[in-house]
């Protein structure tokens, strides 16, 4: 499975970015091989209005079946989950190898609906 992973930074050793619409990059993890390349989401980071919609596409458009993020805005929910996408909560800051291993340990579960309202840092 293709995982996009909300990070700080361009690493596996990057903190796990809060935000899902608004994080710096999106580290992209094939669950079974453990390749990862890192995405730039510049574009969203500064953006004024519709950074949640946008990064949903985007992520999307990458083919991913899951998504990792500290919280969801409900248009970035509704985006991803109209593409299939799952999402998958990290409650707490953690690198996202950490977050992969507790993925797959199956140790975070699937929301089913935004945790958070949209526009806040």
């Amino acid at each position: 499975m293709k995982v996009a992973v909300t990070s700080q930074g361009q690493t596996l050793d990057s903190m796990v970015d809060p935000r899902f619409g608004r994080a710096k990059y999106f580290i992209l993890v094939d669950t079974e091989t453990g390749e990862f390349e890192s995405v730039d989401n510049n574009q969203n980071f500064n953006a004024a209005q519709g950074a949640g919609i946008q990064s949903g596409q985007n992520v999307a458009n990458l083919g991913v079946a899951g998504v990792i993020t500290g919280n969801v805005g409900p248009k970035a929910f509704m985006t991803l989950n109209a593409a299939a996408i799952k999402v998958f909560l990290c409650p707490e800051q953690m690198t996202v190898q950490a977050a992969m291993d507790q993925l797959k340990a199956g140790k975070l579960q699937s929301v089913e609906q935004a945790n958070v309202q949209g526009h806040w840092i």
